[in-house]
C-alpha cells in the first residue's frame, strides 16, 4: 500500500496531511481527549474504504508498524480485529503503510503490540499516565 492508497485526517481538527497520528501535536489543533483517536482511511485491495483507528505507531528492531483499529459506521469495533503495518514517512513527511510481508515480521510486530497493549492496561490500573 502506497501513501496514494490512504487518507490521513485527524478526528478532532481534520487536518489531513500534517496530523502525526498518533502525536496530534504536530497538527496543532487536536484534542488532547484520550477517548478520541486520529483515523486514517485505508482503501483495500478490492477498492473499499475501511475507516480505522490509528491506535499507536510503536518501533521493533530498526523499524516502525502502526496498529489500527477497523471501524464501523457508527465508528465502532464490535470483534476487536487490529490492522498491523510497517510504517515510514516520505522526505516529505506524508505517512506510508505497506503491507507486512513474512509471517516471522508479522509475529514480531505482534509480539511488540501485545507488550505495548500490556504495558498500557498496567499503566491504567496503576493511574500513571502513558508516554
Amino acid at each position: 500500500m502506497s501513501d496514494s492508497d490512504m487518507t490521513n485526517s485527524c478526528s478532532s481538527c481534520g487536518s489531513s496531511s500534517s496530523c502525526g497520528g498518533s502525536d496530534c501535536s504536530t497538527c496543532g489543533g487536536c484534542s488532547t481527549d484520550a477517548n478520541q483517536h486520529s483515523t486514517i482511511t485505508l482503501t483495500m485491495e478490492d477498492d473499499t474504504e475501511v475507516e480505522c483507528a490509528i491506535l499507536t505507531i510503536f518501533p521493533v528492531d530498526a523499524k516502525e508498524y502502526i496498529a489500527l483499529l477497523p471501524l464501523d459506521e457508527e465508528g465502532q469495533n464490535h470483534d476487536g480485529e487490529v490492522y498491523l503495518y510497517s510504517f515510514t514517512r516520505t522526505a516529505e513527511g506524508a505517512p506510508m503503510l505497506s503491507n507486512i510481508e513474512s509471517d516471522e515480521e508479522y509475529n514480531k510486530a505482534a509480539i511488540a503490540f501485545d507488550t505495548v497493549l500490556q504495558n498500557a492496561r498496567e499503566a491504567e490500573a496503576a493511574g500513571t499516565p502513558l508516554e
